[in-house]
């Protein structure tokens, strides 16, 4: 089993590399959000592999608590986006 502990760690680790050089290349506001929403749900993957792995549940609180801030840092920025395009019109 720990073997397949560590192929799931690589593979999310490399995921979240890809994702983080989105998030600083960007180049619109839009891209970094994206990345961002991925990132957190490659977490959200990683800890529900590690449970799955590992067969315990001890990690859902903090899932909850990733994917609610997840949604509503999407729900932010699309409102921001959407004021700031209205602003241009």
């Amino acid at each position: 089993m720990n073997i397949l502990l560590v192929i799931v760690y690589v593979v999310f680790a490399v995921a979240a590399l890809l994702t983080l050089w989105r998030i600083v290349r960007g180049p619109s506001i839009l891209d970094r959000a994206v990345a961002s929403d991925v990132l957190l749900t490659e977490v959200l993957c990683l800890l529900g592999a590690e449970m799955a792995i590992n067969h315990h549940s001890r990690s859902l609180p903090v899932m909850l608590v990733i994917a609610a801030v997840g949604v509503f840092g999407s729900i932010s920025i699309a409102r921001f986006v959407a004021r700031k395009d209205d602003a241009q019109r």
